[in-house]
């Protein structure tokens, strides 16, 4: 079986999607996945619908539960700052 290729997940809801995604692909329900972490079917429910509101350890659990695993790498940084310290310069200053 060949490796699925890394998804990038910038949002809450991308990784909503994705967990509830993984749990099917198992063929899991949200009970058996719950039963595997310790909690209840209304937990996983809670999980797959808001993921933002979960310790990165449970999260860390659920994707252990679902033979996922959780990879950073550097991402493009981000465009520099607009405003520059010249440009501030420029401003007015306080008009005491």
């Amino acid at each position: 079986m060949r490796s699925p290729q890394p998804l990038a997940i910038q949002a809450a809801s991308q990784l909503s999607a994705h967990l509830k995604s993984l749990r099917k692909a198992r063929g899991m329900t949200q009970a058996e996945l719950g039963q595997r972490i310790g909690v209840k079917q209304v937990r996983v429910a809670d999980i797959e619908r808001s993921p933002g509101a979960i310790s990165v350890e449970q999260l860390i659990e659920v994707l252990h539960a679902l033979d996922a695993r959780l990879l950073l790498s550097n991402a493009e940084p981000y465009p520099a700052a607009t405003t520059s310290a010249a440009h501030k310069a420029k401003e007015p200053g306080p008009s005491w």
